[in-house]
């Protein structure tokens, strides 16, 4: 390979733009790549290449790809002071309610960084990737163990996904007994919204369920709404407003007798995992999330993986690829056996994942398991022990799960609604927590602190969170509405981003700008 031979403008500021100097560059305004790089030149030689002939069905572009040329050192400080502008895991709490940020330990990371597990590919040879399928058969002991489940299905990508994943077993075992007829589908009000989607994507009617005074779900109300006709409930326990469903086992029951399965929504499993197994409440179908109980890193549209467990009752139904244990090993089963319904994805599902879940399992233990459910809960109490006697509390008087969920009430009157309250959050260096969900409760802010966090952290957040209270009830509703004023970027309009995104970067008028 040749040396460059092209060179870089050396005109001051010419690659980089206006950074500035002194405190003022510490968070410099980041422009875009295409504003920083310019098209004549590259940050390396390639070779001028001949293309005999035009192999695209008259498709190849015609003008010039228009990429911005840059060297390593700009591209990689471009990247690096984007990362400081961002808020992380690794850089603070993130109280989202019923997102379970929580800490990833780098143990993890490094297992499933291993050669024999990140690099192996989905379509190479079955009889090469053993350690792999014992990594799977393990990890499927242990998910069936914590929940008392006879089967589980791997292969879902996500909640929503393990979502579908359990209701097409329930859908495909009401049509192996010839009940295809049964089109409704049991659904609390204060569901994450997959649920009903969920339902009435695979075609069924979807029937809410309202909340009692307290919360939570009544068996009574589910037993008005049970027919002939119900295929179904989708039950998230604990639940959206962070308390554990006390009548789940009279639900469930009820349920069964009816003739209809029930469909547990476990995206808030690390409330429990080790303390209660959803198997003994009832269950026959539940997803987990491992990007959420067994802290592997979420967000920002994956990786995620949401396994699906299910009961005696649906174990035939389950999905293929599965794993199955045999004399001389472990089985992976390619073709669709009995009445299941099929196959939900290509492939297996996130290997990475599985890795990440075993490893947080294994290193923990069943004690350790428990230990950070039981930590997750103390933490959540805690903080709501220490905020309800400024923030307004809808479900009061009762001890909560994992989250602690507060309404707008406090604010009444104060002209700052909970948007204003988030933002202002975010100039104290917290993350703001879940807004305005659940929809049961009017302006909900709804925190977790996960197991994750220190007393320390949770002491600051919670002398953050009443200052700023006091200071909403005080008049002071300036500091709130114009919030953030002291981060990278001032409040945005977030309803109009939603709505008229910008999905092409165009070139600024010049023109324009001068005239600004």
């Amino acid at each position: 390979m040749s040396m460059n031979t092209q060179g870089r403008p050396t005109t001051p500021g010419a690659a980089t733009g206006s950074l500035g100097s002194g405190p003022a560059a510490l968070l410099p305004a980041e422009p875009l790549l295409f504003e920083i790089g310019d098209r004549d030149h590259s940050g390396v030689d390639l070779p001028d290449i001949e293309v005999p002939e035009d192999r695209l069905g008259g498709l190849r572009r015609k003008s010039e790809l228009d990429l911005p040329g840059l060297t390593e050192p700009e591209a990689m400080r471009h990247y690096v002071r984007l990362s400081r502008r961002n808020y992380s895991i690794d850089s603070g709490m993130y109280p989202l309610g019923s997102c379970t940020m929580k800490h990833n330990p780098r143990l993890n990371e490094k297992m499933a960084r291993l050669p024999g597990f990140a690099d192996i590919h989905p379509l190479q040879p079955v009889s090469t990737v053993s350690g792999a399928l014992g990594v799977m058969a393990e990890l499927s002991h242990w998910l069936m163990e914590l929940t008392n489940t006879a089967a589980v299905a791997l292969s879902p990508k996500a909640g929503a996904h393990g979502e579908l994943c359990g209701m097409m077993a329930i859908k495909a075992a009401h049509a192996a007994k010839g009940q295809g007829h049964r089109k409704i589908v049991l659904v609390p009000e204060s569901a994450h919204g997959t649920n009903p989607a969920t339902a009435a994507f695979l075609g069924y009617s979807v029937k809410s369920i309202d909340a009692n005074d307290n919360g939570t779900v009544d068996v009574e109300a589910v037993k008005a709404a049970l027919s002939g006709d119900v295929a179904a409930i989708m039950l998230t326990n604990p639940n959206t407003c962070g308390l554990f469903e006390s009548q789940i086992i009279e639900i469930a029951a009820a349920v069964h007798e009816a003739g209809a399965y029930f469909y547990c929504d476990g995206a808030n499993f690390n409330a429990i995992m080790g303390v209660v197994r959803p198997g003994d409440l009832g269950i026959d179908a539940m997803h987990i999330n491992l990007h959420k109980t067994f802290s592997t890193p979420h967000g920002g549209g994956g990786p995620g993986a949401g396994p699906v467990v299910l009961s005696e009752a649906l174990a035939p139904f389950a999905p293929v690829p599965f794993l199955r244990k045999d004399g001389e090993g472990i089985d992976l089963v390619e073709h669709v056996e009995g009445s299941a319904f099929g196959r939900l994805t290509a492939f297996h599902g996130q290997m990475g994942m599985y890795v990440r879940a075993l490893t947080y399992m294994l290193s923990h233990g069943a004690d350790g398991l428990a230990q950070a459910a039981r930590d997750a809960v103390l933490n959540a109490n805690y903080l709501k022990a220490r905020l309800e006697d400024l923030f307004s509390a809808p479900f009061n008087g009762q001890p909560v799960m994992h989250e602690a969920l507060f309404d707008d009430e406090f604010l009444k009157g104060t002209g700052v609604s909970t948007l204003d309250f988030a933002k202002a959050m975010i100039d104290e260096g917290f993350h703001p927590m879940t807004m305005y969900f659940p929809l049961v409760v009017h302006g909900a802010m709804l925190i977790e602190p996960t197991e994750s966090e220190s007393l320390q952290t949770l002491d600051a957040f919670v002398m953050t969170m009443r200052e700023l209270a006091e200071d909403a009830r005080s008049g002071n509703a300036e500091r709130f509405t114009s919030a953030p004023t002291r981060a990278p970027l001032r409040r945005l309009d977030e309803t109009r981003a939603a709505r008229q995104p910008r999905l092409k970067w165009i070139a600024p008028d010049d023109a324009l700008e001068a005239a600004q």
